[in-house]
Parts: C-alpha cells; structure tokens; sequence
C-alpha cells in the first residue's frame, strides 16, 4: 500500500497516536482554544470509514495479534522449560536470567518504542521488531550455552516490546472512532491469556519429542506464516510524512533511554546475583546497587531540567509525576502484574519438585488460575464499559488477591491440589478484576493529547515490575534453600543443592532415606513460600492505593453534586 500519513483528515487531537501533538493545524487551533480556520462542517466531519474490510483486514488483525500472543507467551514460557535448560547447560546459577533477560529488555525500551513510532513509518519499524523477536527467537532455538540463551532473551524482550507498542499504535491507526476503544482491548486480552498459557505450552514442548528448544523455533513457524500479511496487507503509514530523518531522530530521548536502560541492566544484575553469584556484601554487588541508585538520580534530573532533550519529547512527561490519579493507576499496575507472575512461575516449579509431576503436568496444574484470570479480566472489562466506575474493581481485586496470596504463602508439602486450585482462583479473580483496567483508567486521567503516552506508561510497568519482583523473588528462594540445604546437608556440595533446588537433581533425592527427603522437600517447601510474601506486600500496597483511588471519587462526585446543585 502507498504510504499514508496519520492525519489525512482532520479528527480528534486523541487520535494521534504516541506522542499525543496534534496533527493539524485545525486541531492545532483547537488545543489552544482558537477557532479552526478550516469552515465549521469540514473541522466536524466524522472520521472516514476503514479502508479495508472482510478478508484483508480479518488477516491483517489475526497476524498482528499472532506477534502479541508470541510476545505474551515468551513472557513466562521459560517457567516450566527451566530444568530442562539447567540440564542441558548446567549452569543453575544463571537461571533465573532466562526469564528476567527477556522482561529488561522489553521493560527498559517499551517507552522508547512509543517514541521511535511516534516518528517513522509504523509497518517498516513494526516488520523490523518482528524481525528483531525472530532473531533472538532463532538464538534462543539453537543456543549451544546459557551465555547465548540469555542474550537471545533479551533479544526477544527488545523485539516483543517493539512489536506489542506497533499492534496497539496501528490498531489505533487503522480503526474509526466508534471501533478504536473495542479493538485496543484486544491485544491486551490477548497479551494476558498467552502469558498465563505460556508455562503449559513450554512444559508440553518439553515432554514431547521436540524439546524445549521449540518453545522458542515456534515463534520462528508462526512469524513466517504471518510475514506475507506484514509485508503486504499492512498499511505503510508515516507519523511524520515530510520531515527529514535529522528532526525525526532529534524528537528521540536517546539521553534518557540510555540512562533507563542502565538503571534496569544494574539493578537486575545485582537483585540476580546477590546471594547466587557473589556474596551481598561483596563489592561487585554493592557497586551494580550504587549504580542503579546513582543513575536513577541522573535520571531524575535529566528528565526534570531536561537535559540532552526537549521538554516535549522526554520519554516520561514530566507532568504525569505530579497527576496524582495516574501515578496511583500506574502503581497499582505495577502490584498487579508483579501478583500476577510469582504464582505463573512458582507453582508449576512446586508440583515438579514437590509432587514430582511432569513439565506438561506441572503447567496444565495452572489452568484453573489462567481460565479465572482470563475470565475476570473480561467480566471486568465489560462492567466497567457500561458503567464507567472502575475504582471499585480496583478495592475488590486488591482485597481478593490479598487474600489469595496470603493463602498460597501457606502451601506445604501436605496441601491438597484442590486447596492449592482453590487458592490460584481466589488469587486470579482478584488479580483478573483490575489487570487491564489500569489502561483505560490511565486515559481518563490526562488530557486527550497524552493518551497514548500514559497508555505506553502502564505498558511500561506491566513488563518492567515482574522483571524486577522475579528477580527478587528467585533470589530469595534460591538462597533461603540453599542455605538452610547446606546447613542440613553437610555433605553435599552447593552445586548438587543447587541442582536438586532447581528439579534437574532427582538422583540425589533418590539415594536419600525416606526420612531425609522429607526434611528436604519441607525446607524446599518453605523456601518456595517466600516469593509469595512479594504477592502479599503488593497486594497490600494496592489495597491502600485504591482506597485513596475510591476515595478520590467519592470526593469528585460529591463536588461534582454540589456544583450542580448551585446551578439549579
């Protein structure tokens, strides 16, 4: 298709899509409150219709939302391939970084992402993030070590990110008023049952025939089958038609999402290797922390003097730090997703070393939390479209999701499987009430021109929170077994501890008395509550949030009552 440009007719300023400026000079006059200078029927006219419909536009929909699912679901595939990579490479140690590589890389460029489209041609950066996930996809396939497995993960983050941010950017695009708010609640739907299938669909992989490697060579089949709809049926449509690449690449806040990046890559390294790698208090661990701190400070500063880039093109704006109700939204997300992950990674890893169950077995265990989740996440939707009052959902899920945390904090090696489903239900349907809703809460939250902006924002902390709380949560259940391991088995080297930690050392529990590797799954039991205690502060901490959230809204209403009181 010829390229387009976004404002081919004039429309709401809303619809520009990432960096929220008007495309026109009629919506131009708008914003500032001037009268257009276009005659009054042409500045009202109704968006134009589609341009494409039936089978085209069917494939175009089903191929972009194929590159989301794959995004979601290499978000938690790794959680139950985990010991079957250990024993292909034998590097415990470094585990955790299978899964934590690829959610840097897509947390720490997700903002920069929204920018990039915010100034080239969306079908050209959308076919090159694709191209971007298939690399590391293809590396992650065919890794000989841990080393290149680790580096294809964070390919893929980069990749993934890039691609999640160009679906909701061309679906924006492409659809009409009336359609655009039904179509961008897809790809978040999507995004949320692939994460939550992701450990079935690894654990299947690693029980069949194929292996593990093709819970990364399936990202490979599906992109080519869905290639010739990307290069063909995707409209080309340049956010800035015109403008050369020099203003376009000055408009980039490359300055802050080097500083970001830094941020994340440091304070992930040293959350990871504390306790695992190198000692807490030894130096390497201590310097990656005052890293992190000391560029979290430039950060800060860049952002607010503006240093290295414009006021308007800074990758947070900083008036959304000081908009109460969307840094409110934008934590609670970050509780969610953060609730969301422990229990996706944790509990497949209980059944497999607790109840020696399967990788596919282990994953299918988890289908009770994916269906409620999913379920709720769609109930909750459609209420709050017809009734607009999202802050209650807010409360509940927190409350029932604290709940449930509590309860999975509790799980011992003697807890019935029907419990343990019963908790995972409590927990997904407080989790599933409020998941998304962040997103539409985060528009209602700032002017129109800023939508896709905070839109990119909750993006940001649904992939950057669980990085850093998986991070946290694998550490403390690594070193709480493994230290309480040692001390009870003297004998034992730390890497056979470690190995019997991570499933892949059954032989060792096989030579062990009956009496001895109950006192070794208990301690593993226990240590495997810990990452739970993250679900519970979190949950916590939103509980308070919404309250301050329904609080707010009361406040709003009320005013709003007394004003229209007065003018009666």
């Amino acid at each position: 298709m010829p390229s387009e440009s976004f404002s081919t007719s004039p429309r709401p300023v809303m619809d520009d899509p990432v960096l929220g400026k008007p495309t026109t000079d009629e919506e131009a006059a708008m914003e500032k409150g001037q009268e257009s200078t276009s005659d009054a029927p042409e500045a009202t006219a109704t968006a134009p219709p589609r341009e494409f419909h039936g089978l085209s536009w069917f494939l175009v929909i089903v191929s972009i939302l194929c590159s989301t699912f794959l995004f979601g679901l290499d978000n938690t595939i790794a959680a139950d391939v985990q010991p079957a990579i250990i024993e292909r490479f034998n590097s415990v140690n470094k585990i955790s970084w299978v899964s934590v590589a690829f959610m840097m890389g897509a947390g720490s460029t997700n903002l920069f992402w929204g920018q990039m489209y915010g100034q080239f041609n969306l079908k050209y950066l959308y076919i090159i993030s694709i191209a971007i996930f298939q690399v590391g996809s293809a590396l992650c396939g065919a890794a000989p070590n841990m080393d290149v497995l680790i580096v294809g993960r964070a390919i893929c983050g980069i990749g993934g990110a890039g691609a999640y941010v160009g679906v909701m950017t061309l679906l924006s695009v492409m659809t009409t008023d009336q359609e655009r708010p039904a179509y961008l609640s897809i790809p978040s739907i999507t995004w949320g049952t692939a994460m939550v299938l992701g450990p079935i669909i690894g654990g299947a992989f690693t029980v069949s025939k194929a292996g593990w490697r093709w819970a990364f060579y399936i990202n490979l089949l599906i992109g080519a089958v869905c290639a010739p709809v990307y290069l063909i049926l995707v409209p080309s449509k340049d956010a800035r038609p015109g403008v050369t690449l020099t203003d376009r690449v000055k408009n980039i806040d490359f300055v802050g999402f080097a500083i970001l990046s830094g941020i994340f890559v440091t304070l992930l390294m040293a959350i990871s290797f504390g306790g695992a790698v190198y000692p807490w208090n030894s130096g390497r661990v201590i310097a990656l922390f005052v890293v992190a701190g000391v560029l979290a400070i430039i950060y800060w500063l860049q952002q607010g003097f503006n240093i290295g880039t414009p006021m308007e093109n800074r990758l947070i704006p900083f008036e959304f730090i000081t908009n109460v109700q969307l840094m409110l939204v934008f934590l609670c997300e970050t509780t969610a997703a953060t609730s969301t992950y422990i229990p996706v990674y944790f509990l497949p890893l209980y059944f497999q070393l607790v109840r020696g169950d399967s990788a596919l077995t282990a994953g299918v265990r988890l289908l009770p939390l994916v269906c409620f989740l999913i379920a709720f996440i769609l109930i909750a939707g459609q209420i709050v479209s017809r009734t607009g009052q999202w802050q209650p959902w807010f409360f509940g899920g927190s409350a029932l999701a604290l709940i449930g945390g509590a309860l999975l904090y509790t799980i011992d090696e003697h807890t019935s499987n029907a419990k343990i489903y019963g908790y995972s239900i409590l927990t997904a349907t407080g989790i599933g009430s409020y998941l998304q809703l962040p997103f539409a809460a985060a528009q209602a939250a700032v002017a129109p021109r800023w939508i896709f902006v905070a839109v990119g924002l909750i993006s940001f902390a649904q992939l950057a929170a669980p990085s850093v709380a998986l991070s946290i949560a694998n550490t403390v259940f690594i070193n709480e077994a493994t230290l309480n391991l040692i001390q009870y088995l003297p004998d034992y080297s730390e890497d056979q501890i470690t190995r019997v930690i991570s499933g892949v050392g059954s032989q060792y529990l096989d030579q062990m008395s009956a009496s001895q590797r109950a006192v070794v799954i208990r301690i593993i039991t226990q240590a495997m509550g810990k990452p739970y205690i993250l679900v519970i502060t979190s949950s916590a901490f939103s509980l308070v949030l919404s309250t301050i959230l329904v609080a707010r809204s009361f406040a709003d209403r009320k005013k709003s009552k007394t004003t229209d009181d007065n003018s009666i």
